[in-house]
């Protein structure tokens, strides 16, 4: 059986929803719905969703939070030019998707 890519990724809120489809749609959505404050920025030549999320959370292992917001399938594949939404606040995270 094969396990998801954010199998052995640090979880926040205790591990529940979080790496499963159910808890990454409802951060998408909750980016795209307003709900989870968000900022944009333009993805740059040699940038990485883990540094971008060292830099922002203090926790590059977070990189996922990014993918999730932005509607990216897997964070390797993001091309210069590609907008992403950085979630500003984690704790809207985990409530929403309690």
């Amino acid at each position: 059986m094969a396990t998801s890519r954010y199998e052995f990724t640090r979880r926040i809120n205790g591990g529940r929803a979080i790496g499963s489809i159910k808890g990454l749609r409802k951060i998408y959505f909750g980016v795209r719905r307003g709900v989870i404050p968000s900022r944009s920025i333009t993805l740059k030549e040699g940038q990485r969703l883990d540094h971008i999320a060292g830099r922002t959370y203090g926790d590059s292992s977070l990189w996922w939070v990014i993918a999730a917001a932005s509607g990216i399938g897997w964070g390797l594949q993001v091309p210069p030019g590609t907008i992403l939404k950085i979630p500003i606040d984690l704790s809207k995270i985990y409530a929403l998707v309690r």
